[in-house]
């Protein structure tokens, strides 16, 4: 019993740290320093979000452009057509991206492997054209315009964004640590399997895309507010954000709690010394980066973190059997 009270302190011990670095650290950094801190937690939230879906569950999604688009017009709808404030798009716009998520899966989740990556690739590229094209209503390729609603001030950007973060990583902390989890995990090691268990597949699958869709579209509506613009080619990009998401869990460790949020954070931060450096080819680079990292490190920095250690002392693996 006191081993088990130890590991739940260790366990515990972290997150602690980080959560109160997290909050008292910022107010002391500068104006691009806190840009950056507040690019983390949208990111960190996306790629939580999506590993969900991807990295638990198995279903490998090329459209979560869709969910972090809808988020982000939620708000910009109400300030360009009612001129309502776009912070209720942190509300209007994950309940959008719910209400599109689940016709989208109850259709999707027919298909397996390829086909629903293709398949979600081909719905994040309507939703784009769509948005590009409808001026009327969405606005058209011009976008839409708001006002900030705290100016120059970033820190209360970061703590919304901060909370959002903390709240998607503590939801599929819990999910995972639940029959949710279990159920999410023998979908993706092997659904046939799960479904002569008696899993109904397709209902878990939902399960894992509404929290999914969720958080975000609270990404999407934190960045509507942060950034007072939004048009189609940002917020519904095929590379700029459904495979940033997917790089972003990969480099960090898909399947793993932890593996998003690195991957977040060095996304962020290459992503920004990149574009510092060599301008706007620094997606492509990072692309490059990140596909030598998947390539040696499969697993990802979580995943593979023991090969990372046998590598930094100078250790071989030690093979059972005489192979």
């Amino acid at each position: 019993m006191a081993e088990i009270k130890t590991m739940a302190k260790k366990s515990w011990f972290l997150p602690a740290i980080l959560g109160i670095v997290a909050i008292a650290f910022p107010p002391f950094l500068g104006g691009y320093f806190q840009h950056l801190l507040i690019l983390m937690m949208m990111w960190i939230t996306m790629a939580t979000a999506w590993n969900l879906l991807g990295g638990y569950t198995g279903c490998v999604s090329f459209g979560h452009c869709v969910f972090f688009g809808l988020g982000a017009y939620g708000g910009g709808l109400l300030y360009l057509h009612w001129g309502i404030s776009p912070w209720w798009g942190m509300i209007a716009g994950p309940l959008l991206a719910i209400i599109a998520g689940i016709p989208i899966g109850l259709v999707t989740f027919r298909l397996r492997g390829p086909y629903f990556a293709l398949s979600m690739l081909a719905l994040g590229e309507t939703f784009r054209i769509v948005f590009t094209n409808w001026v009327s209503v969405l606005g058209g390729a011009c976008g839409i315009v708001s006002s900030r609603t705290f100016g120059v001030e970033k820190l209360p950007y970061y703590y919304i964004a901060l909370v959002i973060a903390a709240l998607s990583v503590y939801v599929v902390y819990r999910l995972m640590h639940s029959k949710y989890g279990y159920y999410f995990v023998s979908i993706r090691e092997d659904q046939d399997a799960a479904e002569g268990l008696g899993i109904p597949t397709t209902r878990y699958k939902m399960y894992a895309l509404i929290p999914s869709a969720l958080f975000t579209g609270l990404a999407g509506a934190v960045y509507m507010n942060y950034m007072a613009y939004i048009d189609p080619e940002v917020v519904f990009s095929l590379a700029g954000i459904s495979i940033m998401m997917i790089l972003a869990v990969m480099v960090g460790g898909a399947g793993t709690l932890g593996g998003p949020i690195l991957g977040a954070v060095i996304f962020v931060l290459l992503n920004e010394g990149i574009r510092a450096a060599v301008g706007p080819i620094s997606y492509l680079i990072f692309m490059v980066i990140a596909c030598l990292l998947i390539m040696f490190l499969p697993d990802g920095i979580i995943g593979d973190w023991a090969k990372i250690k046998r590598a930094f002392r100078g250790k071989k693996p030690v093979y059972v059997g005489g192979e």
